[in-house]
């Protein structure tokens, strides 16, 4: 490949990357104005941010295994346009129930996107240049992190919030056509797309999420616990089928890799700890800092913006050092970032003695990310690349839906909303908490290869 065509390559599939993980940032801040405008609760409302990432873990699998089988590009597009789609019929609510079902559709279109552009992007790259490409993938990803909750902020402040999702459809519309003439096509050869097997997981995997979201307050009802216990039974049955297919889905002897199984899990555990942290940072510093919505975003940059500045970088040093020495490393940084500002965080403590600490994390999460991507990808022959990419991203999107939970639980057990000084105590839990989820990831990262 020539080395003009891997710059549009790497940019390309950088650009759907960041389009998915926009536009789950972005809205965070816009939410106070959907809810306002809409009239409605603050639990209907969390169905507008949830149903986006609950389709995309449950689509994930499903649209893996059809890009497969028609074609990556292929199916990268498909994705991209029915995430514009999605995002047209978002602008154009007038309920919320049909912002639920264009969420719907925007994370049946971003599911494909991210694991399609990962499967692209390693088909195209040279071994040797995967983890520099990955970093800088993986960078341009987290920038949605840094820019996402500031510039919802702005466009609900300057216009309304509709064009949180008009501004989609002229980037999308750009991405399509200039992937279809620069993207290569790739694809594998005899895949099957199985149907049941794609029903199972779909329905296991939304029940499961739609569960674990449910199960954040203290009194969880006995319809969650049916839909958790059925989900997981379907799960199960999953499993059995794949151990019995020919073309499995999930091949499951994927797992008999040390790297494979390993830097999964490692990445379940580096997104539980995260996503935790993303849940409850932005609170933090509008509970207890009493700072608006965009000063919150503003003030996660010590630690969103060192996925940008740092993740480049880590690629270089995964290439250079191994997968296994570095994401050691970043889980460890992350979770010793975390546990800094839990011990010295009160509604007292000035802002400036969290940057250090948020920086830590955030350098430790942008070492931890390519070395794990790498480490999967890297673990599995080129025909299981697209496969190993879904398996990776839904490991991801699990850690997030249950790290979440968890550290929900942890908040609860400790403290509580009713005053800044009660949410410091709980937030400081749930700080330690994450902290410890992400150095229990140092464990399976020692499958990783060395260098």
């Amino acid at each position: 490949m020539k080395h003009i065509s891997s710059k549009w390559v790497l940019a390309l599939t950088s650009l759907g990357f960041f389009m998915s993980m926009m536009d789950s940032m972005i809205v965070t801040t816009a939410s106070t104005a959907i809810r306002n405008d809409f009239g409605i609760s603050v639990s209907q409302l969390q169905w507008a941010l949830n149903a986006y990432n609950v389709t995309i873990a449950a689509v994930l699998l499903f649209g893996v295994s059809l890009g497969d089988k028609i074609g990556h590009r292929r199916m990268y597009n498909i994705g991209i346009f029915i995430f514009v789609v999605g995002s047209v019929i978002c602008a154009l609510s007038n309920n919320i129930t049909i912002l639920i079902v264009a969420r719907i559709i925007e994370g049946a279109g971003a599911s494909v996107i991210t694991p399609m552009s990962m499967a692209i992007l390693t088909s195209a790259l040279r071994p040797e240049e995967r983890g520099k490409g990955l970093g800088i993938w993986s960078g341009i990803g987290g920038f949605a992190l840094i820019i996402g909750p500031a510039l919802g902020g702005m466009i609900v402040a300057k216009l309304t919030w509709q064009w949180i999702f008009w501004i989609n459809v002229p980037i999308g519309l750009v991405g399509i056509y200039l992937s279809q003439r620069k993207l290569p096509e790739t694809s594998v050869k005899g895949a099957k797309l199985n149907v049941l097997d794609s029903v199972l997981i779909i329905l296991a995997s939304a029940g499961l999420i739609w569960a674990l979201s449910e199960s954040k307050s203290k009194n969880i009802s006995a319809s969650t616990i049916v839909i958790g216990v059925v989900s997981l039974i379907l799960g199960i049955i999953f499993l059995i089928r794949q151990r019995k297919e020919s073309a499995p889905m999930v091949p499951l002897n994927l797992f008999k890799s040390f790297p494979f199984g390993g830097g999964n899990a490692a990445t379940f555990l580096l997104y539980a700890s995260m996503y935790g942290v993303v849940f409850f940072l932005p609170q933090y510093f509008q509970i207890v800092n009493h700072s608006n919505a965009l000063n919150a975003g503003l003030m996660m940059l010590p630690w969103t913006g060192t996925l940008v500045i740092v993740a480049p970088f880590a690629g270089k040093a995964v290439d250079q050092f191994g997968e296994k020495i570095v994401g050691i490393a970043g889980l460890a940084m992350q979770g010793i970032g975390y546990v800094w500002i839990a011990l010295s965080s009160t509604p007292k403590t000035s802002y400036l003695t969290m940057i250090l600490p948020l920086a830590i994390a955030g350098i430790g999460l942008s070492l931890a990310g390519p070395a794990l991507q790498k480490g999967v990808v890297g673990a599995v022959e080129p025909r299981f690349i697209s496969k190993a990419s879904g398996i990776y991203n839904m490991f991801r999107l699990f850690g997030g839906a249950i790290g979440v939970t968890v550290s929900v639980i942890i908040f609860y057990a400790y403290g509580d909303a009713v005053s800044s000084s009660v949410f410091s105590l709980g937030f400081n839990a749930a700080m330690i908490g994450a902290g410890v989820i992400s150095v229990l990831g140092v464990i399976p990262a020692l499958g990783l290869q060395k260098a």
